[in-house]
């Protein structure tokens, strides 16, 4: 017999046996709604179907030639959903689509971040006048605000036989804003201008307010005999004192 889901219309070929004559509960395999299924109405013998002879012929005289049986079509089975089919839901919310990232313009926006924020530390550092950034950056001018004036340099000869080379100076702010002070460099050349012995003075403090002074001063040991000109200057900067 064939049983037909009052839901979804799914239908399903089975046999009587699988009823039996008080009827059943079943369940359809589609959308797993439950009916009680009655028994199969009994079969009516059909009549006998009388043919005619071949030919013309008497059909008392030819041989009877039995019906063809008819051709039953079987309904189309269910179809067979796996378990994460079974829960399909054409109606549920679907999230939107997607569209796949692009690796290469993330990166190419990462860049341009990065530089921005390069452009705005180093124009930061500009503004408040670092000395010697600017120029490690190669950007602007790195000339300090303040003055170096440097006392006679003094050369003795120790007892233990070395010689004995200190210098000293000022530091001087002549403008009207707090300067910050970094390191003072010294520089020993010979007579045709070539250095040959270098060295870095740090400051006794890093701030020095407007108009304001301190002092510097710094010794060495047996400096090249060589030498005969001193350039001081401030890190960063060319020429000196």
């Amino acid at each position: 017999m064939i049983l037909e889901c009052p839901e979804c219309r799914t239908r399903y070929l089975v046999p009587d046996s699988a009823i039996g004559p008080e009827g059943r509960t079943v369940r359809c395999a589609n959308c797993r709604h439950s009916w009680f299924q009655s028994p199969p109405e009994p079969e009516l013998p059909l009549p006998p179907v009388a043919m005619a002879a071949p030919d013309g012929a008497s059909p008392d005289g030819g041989v009877e030639a039995s019906a063809p049986p008819p051709v039953i079509v079987p309904p189309p089975a269910p179809p067979i959903l796996s378990q994460d089919q079974a829960g399909f839901d054409a109606f549920a919310h679907r999230a939107p689509f997607r569209a796949r990232r692009n690796p290469v313009r993330r990166w190419t926006i990462g860049a341009v971040a990065a530089g921005l924020l390069m452009l705005i530390a180093t124009a930061a550092i500009l503004w408040t006048g670092m000395p010697g950034i600017g120029g490690w950056l190669g950007l602007g001018s790195t000339e300090s605000a303040l003055e170096l004036r440097s006392n006679p340099i003094e050369r003795r000869e120790l007892e233990n036989g070395s010689e004995l080379f200190a210098i000293s100076g000022q530091i001087i702010n002549p403008s009207s804003n707090q300067q910050r002070v970094p390191d003072l460099r010294a520089e020993l050349k010979d007579a045709q201008g070539r250095v040959v012995f270098s060295w870095a003075i740090a400051p006794q403090q890093r701030t020095l307010g407007p108009g304001a002074s301190i002092d510097f001063n710094s010794a060495k040991l047996d400096v090249p005999p060589s030498s005969k000109r001193l350039d001081l200057s401030f890190a960063g900067e060319g020429g000196g004192n």
